[in-house]
């Protein structure tokens, strides 16, 4: 791996902590470890890592869950990949609502976890190239909304608005698409680069993204007039 990557390793099994910490360092990570939630908490409170590798049933009273809230909080940009052994539909949502950027079951082995950084790594480095839409235009513009593809820079009615990653690329991907419904699929992948295997899935994961969208773009989040909900189908851009 050409660059180190400062990776912290959460896990209440010692010997997990062991196996992850060791297959990290083989792989030029500066890996650290934290035996629980509130260790974690504590390492991460004045320190970013690039790389969180994080169990979701810790034992004590901070889960997996809250470790993901408060880093996603604290530190945006630290790459996440969640571990678990309970591979419940519900989990993986739970996980991906909150930006998990990878999720896989336990055991995990030494090339299961070198694929999953990988992958975890090209999909960070699309997101900071920005978006690979059809266009020739640099900056899309509908109603109050204009958008610099190139810059990440978003407006309405002028005013700058400060977006995500991923709340950039769904609103610049329901932009784009203002003449039609697109289904959650379609959007899961445009965000996330990630495709649901059932349609409940993928409505549970954009639901959230669409949530914190509309904290940002719209008048009334409540009653939304850009970012429209066709019940049964997806969602369209209105302007």
């Amino acid at each position: 791996m050409a660059e180190q990557l400062r990776t912290l390793v959460v896990d209440d099994e010692e010997g997990v902590r062991f196996f992850l910490s060791e297959t990290l360092r083989r792989s030029g990570h500066h890996a650290l470890t934290a035996a629980s939630g509130e260790e974690a908490l504590e390492r991460l409170r004045e320190t970013p890592f690039d790389l969180l590798l994080l169990d979701l049933k810790l034992g004590g009273s901070v889960d997996g869950l809250r470790v993901l809230e408060a880093v996603r909080w604290r530190w945006p940009e630290t790459m996440v990949i969640m571990l678990t052994a309970h591979g419940s539909l519900d989990s993986a949502v739970a996980a991906i609502r909150e930006g998990v950027d990878h999720y896989l079951l336990k055991p995990v082995d030494a090339t299961q976890l070198r694929q999953a950084i990988q992958r975890v790594l090209e999909r960070r480095k699309q997101l900071g190239a920005g978006l690979p839409l059809a266009t020739q235009t640099r900056v899309l513009q509908r109603g109050p909304f204009s958008i610099d593809l190139q810059t990440h820079e978003v407006t309405r009615d002028g005013e700058q608005l400060e977006l995500t990653p991923r709340e950039f690329k769904l609103l610049a991907a329901l932009m784009e698409n203002a003449h039609r419904v697109v289904p959650p699929p379609e959007l899961v992948q445009t965000v996330m680069d990630y495709d649901p295997e059932h349609m409940h899935e993928a409505r549970q994961i954009i639901r959230w993204y669409i949530h914190t969208l509309r904290r940002k773009v719209e008048p009334d989040p409540e009653k939304p007039r850009y970012i429209v909900n066709v019940r049964g189908i997806g969602y369209r851009f209105e302007a």
